[in-house]
């Protein structure tokens, strides 16, 4: 979660929000090495297909949604600009259980998103998702 972190602070550095850390917003699925590669990549496409599949490396894509969700329920209150610094998994789970797994780009769930993209929300809408266009 060190990536995350840093990834925050320089979000932080550059706009003035305050960095909080919250357990809420780990990663879904964490590798530690007991599990082998080829299994923890299964999960991982089972957990794309039913996003109630609990992998043996964490929690279903729903739950993990849910609980992101209950941050943002948080967050309701905060003065805005509010930023939230995650990993991909999380950051396509979410969208997909507010905007509706249909509505998130297929090549996000299969292959995941890219480092350093943006999905910004109005009103936990998804108003763009894993944008790019920031790095270009």
């Amino acid at each position: 979660m060190q990536r995350a972190r840093e990834t925050a602070w320089c979000v932080a550095s550059r706009t003035g929000v305050r960095v909080r850390e919250d357990a809420r917003l780990r990663e879904r699925m964490n590798r530690d090495g007991a599990q082998p590669m080829e299994d923890f990549l299964a999960d991982r496409a089972a957990s794309v297909k039913d996003r109630d599949f609990v992998p043996a490396a964490g929690g279903s894509s729903r739950d993990t949604a849910e609980r992101i969700r209950a941050r943002l329920d948080d967050l309701a209150d905060e003065p805005r600009p509010v930023a939230l610094v995650t990993h991909g998994g999380v950051t396509a789970d979410l969208p997909r259980a507010l905007i509706g797994g249909d509505a998130v780009p297929v090549e996000l769930t299969r292959h995941g998103v890219p480092s350093c993209a943006i999905t910004t929300l109005d009103d936990l809408s998804g108003a763009d998702i894993a944008s790019v266009a920031h790095l270009a």
